[in-house]
């Protein structure tokens, strides 16, 4: 074992010896007492001037329990054991329950099961992570749009094609497990100590083709290609799942992990009589600046004048205006902004960058906050959706009905004038120059206007003539929820285990894959198996 200490700060990234020093000055012991340090935990506070390294540290010191208790440090505790690696565990009968989706949450869910001995099936609409990228790639160049094979769909869900930002303020015991499993799947290591770690698109892939390769050998049918058609459900249970070719599936438990756009999916569980109810979401847009416009501003210079180890930097905004939050979303330095509609005839903007966050230019998402009660949710728990889709459609038309995004430069949309020249942007296909507010209903334009400008206010730089906004920002969250019992099941309708951003229960890689842990664990004690 070792003792951790937390919070220790330092101007330089790799510092091994000052980390021994600061470590022995926290223990109030001798540096030669300190065998060794191990870095857990390295973040950037990027307020200071020069920016500061933020360092957790695992020390191996000699009179480990005597030490510890003499230490009167407040961010001083013995350092945890870590979980133990991915096994699968010894199969235990002929119970297969299906998990409905391969994104993070049911990934996780189909390890949770493996750990434990049970084989599940998982059934996917979309196809595996090669083909996707051929579709997606096509579809970005000018080709047809696919239905089933999108940012959206297909192996790895929708963080397949993002950042694969694994931050989150959630405070789980199972965080760790979670970002140890990435990394035995071939995510870079350094996500186990990077204050706000991601992984990046490309080495996301890499992870998904090692995990296929795992569950094929432990038996695990991936039905790529698959959607679950029908719920059937009686007397309050779910019995059958009849999928898009006409099979029948009679699972012991079925774990629902669709994502947060498969809205045919959300209307055939209100069909079935599966309670749902409306949730809040956020609607806005993409803001996108040259990277170096971000650096300058987070870092007071051009990156590369600060020396080594700086990253591209990054920003998180907030503001209250006209009485609703406004904030920045899923923020990729480096990246680009996608075409990430899931249906034919909508326009639908997301971001994306690579491990090296290399691109050169920056997107976030901007967006203004809303309640069930503004899009009928009191009502309809389907509302969302149509609000949603309304917004979509509007931005597929006001950006030429050919999958162009409408965008506008950030000072035009502030003066309240539509833009007019070309526009630099990374969206694919492309971006028409318009006015934005015929994309967004019109109380949450002005919100989203004074919200930017106090960004500006915030961030010196955030607003200039270089800033483009493309929209529309609409999937930042699920508009349902699947009200689930103690149990994990869905209320109302056993059997069945509602797990991840579809659900209503996460808000991003790692949330949903803590979710997904979580679901199988309750489908695992339904069965008897926990």
């Amino acid at each position: 074992m070792a003792i951790r200490i937390r919070d220790l700060r330092f101007t330089s990234r790799d510092d091994a010896e000052g980390w021994a020093l600061a470590a022995a000055r926290a223990l109030g012991i001798p540096r030669a007492a300190v065998r060794g340090v191990t870095l857990v935990r390295r973040s950037l506070d990027a307020r200071t001037r020069p920016p500061r390294w933020v360092v957790t540290v695992d020390a191996e010191v000699e009179g480990e329990d005597a030490v510890l208790e003499a230490a009167r440090h407040p961010n001083v505790a013995r350092a945890p054991a870590p979980p133990a690696p991915f096994a699968i565990g010894r199969r235990r009968g002929d119970v297969q329950p299906v998990v409905i989706g391969a994104g993070p949450a049911g990934l996780f869910a189909v390890m949770t099961f493996l750990e434990a001995g049970v084989v599940p099936r998982v059934v996917e609409r979309g196809h595996p992570v090669e083909r996707r990228s051929r579709d997606v790639a096509r579809f970005f160049r000018g080709g047809a749009f696919d239905p089933e094979s999108n940012i959206q769909f297909g192996e790895g869900g929708a963080g397949t094609f993002s950042d694969g930002k694994l931050y989150t303020r959630r405070r789980d015991a199972d965080l760790e497990l979670v970002l140890r499993r990435f990394v035995e799947f071939g995510a870079p290591s350094e996500i186990l100590t990077d204050g706000r770690p991601h992984i990046g698109t490309d080495r996301l892939r890499d992870v998904l083709r090692n995990l296929r390769a795992t569950f094929h050998e432990a038996g695990v049918v991936l039905g790529f290609g698959e959607r679950a058609e029908r719920f059937e459900v009686s007397a309050g249970r779910l019995e059958e799942l009849v999928l898009s070719d006409g099979s029948v599936l009679r699972p012991h438990a079925t774990l629902l992990a669709t994502g947060h756009s498969a809205r045919d999916t959300f209307a055939e569980l209100a069909r079935a009589g599966v309670a749902l109810e409306a949730k809040p979401f956020a609607i806005g847009v993409r803001v996108e600046h040259p990277q170096w416009c971000v650096d300058v501003a987070r870092y007071g210079a051009r990156r590369e004048t600060r020396g080594a180890g700086l990253p591209p930097a990054d920003y998180n905004l907030t503001a209250e205006a006209a009485g609703r939050g406004v904030y920045t979303f899923c923020m990729c330095p480096g990246g680009r902004i996608l075409a990430a509609t899931s249906e034919a005839g909508a326009v639908v903007t997301n971001g994306m960058s690579a491990h090296s966050r290399a691109a050169p230019r920056a997107n976030s998402g901007v967006v203004v906050s809303l309640e069930a009660s503004d899009f009928g949710g009191a009502s309809d728990p389907l509302a969302g959706v149509a609000f949603q889709r309304r917004w979509e459609e509007a931005a597929f038309a006001l950006g030429g009905g050919d999958y162009h995004a409408p965008a506008q430069r950030l000072v035009d949309f502030l003066a309240g004038r539509p833009s007019e020249d070309p526009l630099r942007s990374s969206y694919r296909p492309g971006v028409t120059p318009t006015a934005l507010d015929g994309c967004l209903p019109g109380w949450v334009i002005e919100p989203l206007r004074e919200g930017l400008r106090r960004f500006g206010a915030q961030m010196p730089g955030f607003v200039n003539d270089e800033a483009v906004l493309v929209g529309v920002e609409t999937r930042t969250s699920s508009p349902i929820r699947i009200p689930r019992t103690g149990g994990g099941e869905a209320l109302g309708t056993a059997g069945l285990f509602p797990a991840g951003e579809g659900a209503g229960y996460a808000g991003g890689i790692t949330t949903a894959a803590l979710d997904g842990v979580r679901a199988a664990r309750h489908a695992l004690a339904a069965l008897g198996l926990a």
